[in-house]
């Protein structure tokens, strides 16, 4: 303690006090730092060096309605709006792709990773592979960059333009974008469609065999085609408005436009199907026909009606295959990867540099460690506390 100065009271320190402490501790600070600079540029020097190879893609953006426009127009308001047919894919799916196992799988079993990166499992492979794979989404330009590190250069340049052949593989084989997803549904539903079409036919050539052909008048003909009709445009909007809510809110404007669209077709077809007398249809009501031919009639119907409904899905089926076709193009190869002429890691003027600023500032710490150690030690009577801990011990 300094004289004069009240018991308990600590001393002063000033920005003197700790030069003359880090002068005295200055070999040991200049040691550790030139130790760890003197280390880590060896250590610099050892590590492999690695190079990364970059391709540039542009994945499909967004669909235009093109020669599938032109299909629409026979539809009507039966069509799937233009504005709906062409839906912004996002760079997050080919992302996505290309960290898929089976993309993985493909690219180790290509380059023989599993020899190279030293591994006894696929699934470290895979691993190692993932963490070499270096993918950066341009947001505003929607360009897609795949870079691969690798300590060969030219591996390097062959993967990540390996990673582009087999995205475009996959993609052909995955129904990525919206048409595909229609096109898929529509062909399940022709089917059932097509089925029930040849089932239809051949129960009315049946019913005409066993009881002879039923010469239908005109207005009930008409009636039967008219309510076949409606009920087929019935179900094609019903088979949209199924697809529509695959991608869509309930907020959206074409769904309510199609559910308005419904409400108003399913009221007309009451009023053609009603039994009632007071229907004001100048058309005669399907429940007023004559009883003797109401088999033959039904029977005409469903054909009608399948017949409606095969042709209203088979034109949308052809739009999304025209949809589909033009859509599914086209991944663009921007840049294919080169060999890189530089390597990217180890960078060893960042290394030496941070082990000497880490070095510094740990060995100053130590100084002022070992500086308070030694005056703790020279301290009477904390040198007798550790004479007494020795003898307990």
């Amino acid at each position: 303690m300094l004289e004069g100065q009240e018991a308990g009271q600590q001393p002063n320190v000033t920005v003197l006090d700790y030069l003359i402490v880090l002068l005295k501790w200055k070999r040991l600070i200049i040691w550790i730092t030139v130790g760890a600079i003197v280390l880590s540029a060896v250590v610099s020097l050892l590590l492999p060096k690695i190079f990364k190879a970059e391709a540039r893609i542009l994945p499909p953006q967004q669909a235009s309605s093109g020669a599938a426009a032109q299909l629409l127009t026979q539809l009507g308001g039966l069509g799937v709006s233009p504005g709906l047919v062409g839906m912004k894919t996002t760079n997050d799916l080919y992302i996505g792709l290309m960290k898929s196992r089976t993309v993985l799988d493909r690219i180790v079993d290509r380059f023989k990773l599993l020899d190279v990166y030293d591994v006894k499992y696929r699934e470290d492979a895979r691993r190692k592979l993932l963490k070499a794979l270096k993918i950066q989404d341009g947001k505003k330009s929607g360009i897609i960059t795949i870079g691969v590190e690798d300590k060969d250069p030219q591996r390097s340049a062959d993967m990540a333009n390996a990673f582009v052949e087999e995205l475009k593989n996959v993609s052909q084989y995955i129904a990525l974008t919206e048409a595909s997803q229609r096109r898929l549904f529509f062909e399940e539903q022709l089917k059932s469609v097509k089925e029930a079409l040849t089932r239809s036919e051949e129960a009315l050539k049946g019913y005409q065999e066993q009881t002879g052909a039923i010469e239908i008048k005109e207005q009930a003909k008409a009636i039967i085609e008219s309510v076949a009709h409606l009920r087929a445009q019935i179900a094609a909007k019903e088979v949209e408005l199924k697809v529509l809510r695959t991608y869509a809110t309930p907020q959206n404007p074409d769904m309510q436009k199609i559910q308005e669209q419904l409400r108003g077709m399913r009221e007309q077809l009451s009023k053609l199907e009603t039994k009632g007398g007071s229907n004001p249809d100048p058309l005669m009501s399907a429940g007023r026909m004559p009883e003797a031919g109401t088999g033959s009639v039904r029977k005409l119907r469903d054909l009608k009606y399948n017949e409606s409904l095969y042709e209203l899905l088979a034109k949308q089926y052809e739009i999304a295959k025209i949809d589909e076709a033009r859509d599914a193009a086209v991944i663009q190869l921007l840049d294919k990867a080169l060999p890189p002429e530089k390597k990217i890691k180890p960078n060893r003027t960042i290394m030496v540099v941070t082990a000497a600023f880490t070095s510094f500032f740990f060995s100053i710490l130590a100084a002022f460690f070992m500086e308070n150690r030694e005056k703790f030690i020279n301290n009477p009577k904390n040198r007798e506390k550790l004479e007494l801990l020795k003898s307990s011990a």
